[in-house]
C-alpha cells in the first residue's frame, strides 16, 4: 500500500496540523501560507473532478466545467476505482454537512 511509503514524521507533523484546523477561515490561512495559489486550486479541482465522476459525468463534460485535463480526470478515476476511498469518504462527509 502507498500509504506506508508516505509516513513520516514530517508528513505526520503536516495532517496533525490539518486536523487542527478549527474552522475554513483557518484552512484558508494554512493553506496560504503553505501552498501557492496554483496549488491549492489544483487540489481543490481534483476533489471536484472526483465528486462529477462519481456523479457519472463524462470526460468532456468534466474538462469543460473544471478545466481539468485528462490525465487529472484520468488520474482521480484511477484513485476511485483503486484507490483507498478516501475521496468518496470526504465527499460523503462534506455532502452530509451541506445537508
Amino acid at each position: 500500500m502507498q500509504i506506508e511509503k508516505l509516513r513520516g514524521k514530517e508528513l505526520d507533523q503536516l495532517f496533525k496540523a490539518v486536523l487542527s484546523l478549527r474552522d475554513l477561515d483557518e484552512c484558508y490561512r494554512f493553506f496560504d501560507d503553505l501552498c501557492t495559489v496554483n496549488e491549492i486550486q489544483s487540489l481543490a479541482q481534483r476533489l471536484e473532478v472526483a465528486r462529477m465522476l462519481q456523479e457519472g459525468k463524462t470526460y468532456h463534460k468534466i474538462e469543460t466545467e473544471t478545466g481539468a485535463s485528462t490525465a487529472t480526470i484520468s488520474r482521480v478515476k484511477r484513485c476511485l476505482n483503486y484507490g483507498n476511498d478516501a475521496y468518496k469518504e470526504v465527499l460523503d462527509r462534506v455532502k452530509e454537512e451541506e445537508k
